[in-house]
């Protein structure tokens, strides 16, 4: 075989290994990306109990309850629909009625979530308490930033 020939082999295989990876990349990442469903959208798209999900909405008010040390339940809203939710573990600072959240769990029946992760979303309000001490120690701090 002459070399330009062997070149030209090299840069096919090379090429075929390429696309090949790209390909796989693409379809894992497809496959792994994990979204959250509003409740509406949960009881829309009719998932069978015991899938592993993620819903988000926000806590309902006055649905919190402390059933132990570490138990709770409450309730996730998006308005439209609820969805109650047991969690064992500790919560999330940020956590509290009336503010976003996600949940990571498992549909326990029609309208019951074992959850298994709590993640608490803030507002574009919010400040870590370190950046605020060192705005309000500069005279920077305004209360009210939009």
């Amino acid at each position: 075989m002459s070399l330009r020939f062997q070149r030209l082999v090299l840069i096919l295989i090379t090429l075929a290994m390429l696309g090949t990876a790209s390909i796989l990349i693409l379809f894992n990442t497809k496959q792994n990306i994990v979204f959250f469903y509003t409740p509406s959208e949960l009881i829309e798209k009719k998932i069978s109990i015991n899938n592993k999900l993620r819903i988000g909405g926000y806590v309902k008010e006055s649905s919190f309850k402390k059933i132990s040390l570490n138990k709770y339940q409450f309730k996730i809203t998006d308005n439209n629909n609820d969805f109650l939710v047991f969690y064992e573990g500790i919560l999330p600072d940020l956590f509290r009625e009336g503010q976003g959240t996600v949940i990571e769990g498992f549909l326990n029946n029609k309208n019951n979530i074992i959850a298994s992760k709590i993640y608490a979303k803030h507002d574009e309000n919010y400040m870590p308490a370190s950046i605020k001490k060192e705005l309000e120690k500069n005279s920077q701090w305004k209360k009210k930033y939009k």
